[in-house]
């Protein structure tokens, strides 16, 4: 089974029916099928065989799912990449995978060509015009060869929140099989319309916008760049009928006017990062649509849980393990916690990553037992509904007592001044930790009112003792906030 296969069949069912849109550029089943057969056909004659890395640094247009199809149907293997990234960055990840050709938008050729010298890979830039012109000189091979479940299909580096970056290998079946549960799930049909504004090189987009909208028919109208006025714009416009987003849109979208104004909308999913609850009562108040949250990792391909509509649903709670995915909730020593207890959160089935690459000893970390270790801490309820507390390496330890980050950063997005919360422990001479939080406001607020503020609603020792309040938290391109970038930033308002 080879992923591209999923959108030959698309392509034979659906035809001429348009499967993804950028403004006024429209590109239909039957044309993606063949542009991608022509990719294929190039890289062929650049001797690219199955198994070679291609890295794909284009931001969300057509091109990207061209490309994308067309590296799979020939067994290679797809590297997606920021194309904000700068030239160490891409050198880093090319050498790290071994890459033979990088496929870059025509935006990155400086960063690009930088990054490729001294790497051995060669490079290709996409300037949509040219590009097209390029493809119609090569003739389709639209045989796809027969690849195995377990053959490695893409390569992620998830820049992760705590260290160092890990090629995670994600294989044929992982993806196929994962898209195919979110189609299912979310019950995708050709009527629907999903705003892509999820970045497609990272799992969730791949995922969840692209592959799941081809298993299902629909359509894909592309933002390249998330704006929340912008979104709005396009959602009415387009008749969006599906929006999958993550935390921080969701934040944004809260600030725009005219949010309320989106009744086409039939489904609102969050994932990539925990939603606070206090974001999701304020979204379904003002927009009237309830927000279905999930939970799942790159190594997960994403989706390894989800909410339900209706009595499927638990506000605050990422859901129940999707079909065929098991999860438990274990202490250190990998044995299953009591109901209601706090522990690592660990994950078995069809969706779990092949490993990471060239990195043995990590892979076996991460998959000992038989499981994925997420590195995630959560707790499950007699319904078997799990709960996110926060990262392992996150957990803050005062004066010997545990304050997960989650539970203070949930009282502070209570506080109607505060758009974006994160909190972390800082080096006490004394406590060994203290805890403190940055601050984004929507509104004027200091510090003394915020710590007022949770200390009235948690222990004692819970409430941030230190205060810092910044125009912007750092954050992944799935809203995942940096907390490894975060540190009392000089130009930082303290208090």
């Amino acid at each position: 089974m080879n992923l591209a296969d999923r959108l030959r069949a698309a392509a034979e069912r659906f035809g001429g029916r348009t499967v993804l849109t950028l403004d006024g550029a429209v590109l239909g089943y039957r044309a993606l099928e063949v542009m991608s057969a022509r990719v294929g056909a190039l890289l062929r004659r650049r001797g690219i065989r199955p198994g070679d890395r291609v890295a794909v640094m284009l931001p969300n247009v057509p091109e990207f799912a061209v490309v994308y199809y067309g590296v799979l149907r020939i067994g290679a293997v797809v590297v997606p990449l920021d194309p904000l990234l700068k030239r160490r960055e891409i050198a880093a990840y090319l050498v790290h995978c071994g890459a033979r050709l990088v496929i870059a938008w025509h935006a990155c050729a400086e960063a690009v060509e930088a990054g490729t010298a001294g790497t051995g890979a060669d490079y290709l830039f996409v300037e949509p015009g040219e590009f097209r012109r390029l493809l119609r000189g090569v003739p389709p091979e639209h045989d796809v060869p027969a690849t195995a479940d377990g053959a490695t299909a893409v390569i992620l580096y998830s820049a992760g929140t705590t260290g160092r970056p890990k090629g995670i290998e994600l294989t044929h079946g992982n993806l196929a099989g994962n898209a195919a549960t979110v189609a299912r799930m979310h019950a995708l049909g050709v009527d629907d319309v999903v705003l892509g504004a999820l970045p497609l090189y990272h799992a969730f987009g791949q995922t969840c916008v692209l592959n799941a909208t081809v298993q299902a028919g629909a359509r894909v109208t592309l933002l390249p760049r998330f704006e929340a006025g912008r979104a709005l714009e396009v959602v009415r416009r387009d008749g969006v009928t599906v929006f999958q987003g993550v935390p921080a849109m969701f934040v944004a979208l809260l600030d725009q006017p005219g949010v309320s104004d989106l009744s086409l909308l039939r489904l609102c999913v969050s994932g990539g990062a925990a939603l606070p609850l206090d974001v999701l009562r304020a979204y379904e108040a003002r927009v009237g649509r309830p927000i279905i949250e999930g939970y799942g990792l790159s190594e997960t391909s994403p989706v390894a849980a989800s909410n339900r509509g209706g009595p499927g649903r638990r506000p605050g709670s990422i859901g129940r393990p999707v079909r065929d995915v098991e999860m438990r909730v274990v202490d250190d020593a990998g044995r299953e916690v009591r109901c209601g207890e706090v522990g690592e959160i660990v994950v078995r089935g069809p969706n779990v990553m092949k490993g990471y690459w060239n990195d043995p000893e990590a892979t076996a970390e991460a998959l000992r037992d038989g499981w994925f270790h997420t590195g995630d801490l959560g707790r499950a309820d007699g319904d078997g509904f799990f709960f996110l507390v926060g990262r392992r390496r996150e957990v803050i330890i005062r004066a010997g007592r545990t304050v997960y980050p989650r539970e203070v950063e949930e009282v502070l997005y209570e506080h109607p001044a505060v758009r974006q919360a994160a909190v972390v422990g800082v080096p006490h001479p004394e406590l060994g930790e203290e805890v403190a939080a940055y601050v984004a406001a929507r509104a004027p607020v200091d510090a003394a009112e915020l710590r007022a503020f949770v200390k009235e609603r948690v222990a004692a020792y819970k409430y941030p003792r230190r205060v810092w309040f910044v125009e912007e938290i750092p954050t992944t391109p799935t809203g995942k906030i940096l907390k490894r970038a975060l540190a009392p930033p000089p130009a930082a308002r303290p208090g």
